[in-house]
């Protein structure tokens, strides 16, 4: 039988890591409405193509899809509505003021459930990166890659 640790929901945004030089975190509530949350704790959930933007002192988090929950009625959610992120004013402020420098964006990380059952998003301040970043980024993933290969046929 699985424990509760091997049903730990992680639902990533790859791509993140791939455009985006990751400058700061942070972990951000979501206010979550009806049927939501049992859909996320199901695993039906995407990150692709989110970003957060600050309208009037609040955190949005924009085109994260969560899927309707299969046994849910008349009561369903939209698959893809802005929600509200929690976080303090003063983080919000900090965020707000270092966005205004030119290539600066608020990008979703992480989802995921945290032991008390509520769900997370981790954020991150983000730059984006260039062409040649991204072939370098790349080129150190296949090396590392190609380093545990060579590991594991030698022992």
């Amino acid at each position: 039988m699985a424990s509760a640790k091997d049903k730990r929901i992680r639902i990533k945004n790859r791509r993140a890591e791939f455009d985006y030089h990751v400058l700061d975190r942070l972990t951000a509530g979501i206010v979550l409405s009806g049927t939501e949350i049992k859909s996320i704790r199901a695993g039906k959930a995407s990150l692709v193509d989110t970003y957060c933007f600050i309208q009037q002192g609040e955190m949005w988090v924009k085109n994260m899809y969560v899927a309707p929950y299969d046994y849910g009625s008349y009561n369903n959610h939209a698959a893809r509505r802005d929600r509200k992120l929690l976080l303090n004013k003063r983080e919000i402020r900090n965020l707000q003021a270092e966005t205004k420098a030119p290539g600066l964006t608020i990008v979703p990380l992480l989802l995921f459930i945290d032991e008390h059952g509520r769900a997370k998003l981790d954020i991150a301040l983000c730059k984006g990166k260039k062409e040649y970043d991204k072939r370098a980024t790349l080129k150190e993933k296949e090396d590392r890659r190609e380093m545990a290969r060579v590991r594991k046929v030698n022992f």
